[in-house]
């Protein structure tokens, strides 16, 4: 658990380091959301998770076209958090989101699309 730790303090003192040194629009902000949000999968703190991928898609809807496929990844991370803690209705909407701008954006055959789909039927399990 120890690593996770240092994990976590190194990548919020690096976020802290690019707020002050980037363009509040630089999309480094938003992956250092998503590596923060990472830590806490791992270390299975889920609505810490949550609460960190909420803040990288909120800045990815503001910066981002809404079809783009950065934020569907940003979508399908926040549903692992989720499923973490059993709000299976909630991943499986979300994960619909994603789908839908993967189709627009990705082709049917892409291993996104695919994966994505692997998923959605898996949560559709534990309805």
């Amino acid at each position: 658990m120890g690593e996770y730790s240092k994990a976590l303090e190194f990548y919020e003192k690096l976020h802290q380091i690019l707020e002050i040194s980037l363009s509040p629009t630089d999309t480094n902000l938003e992956n250092s959301y998503d590596n923060i949000g990472e830590v806490y999968d791992d270390m299975d703190e889920y609505s810490k998770e949550v609460e960190f991928y909420k803040k990288s898609i909120k800045r990815k809807e503001k910066d981002l076209p809404l079809n783009h496929s950065d934020l569907a990844i940003s979508y399908t991370n926040i549903c692992v958090a989720y499923c973490g803690v059993g709000t299976y209705s909630k991943a499986l909407s979300i994960l619909e989101k994603a789908l839908g701008i993967f189709r627009k954006s990705l082709p049917s055959t892409h291993p996104d699309v695919k994966k994505l789909m692997i998923m959605i039927g898996e949560v559709k399990e534990k309805l």
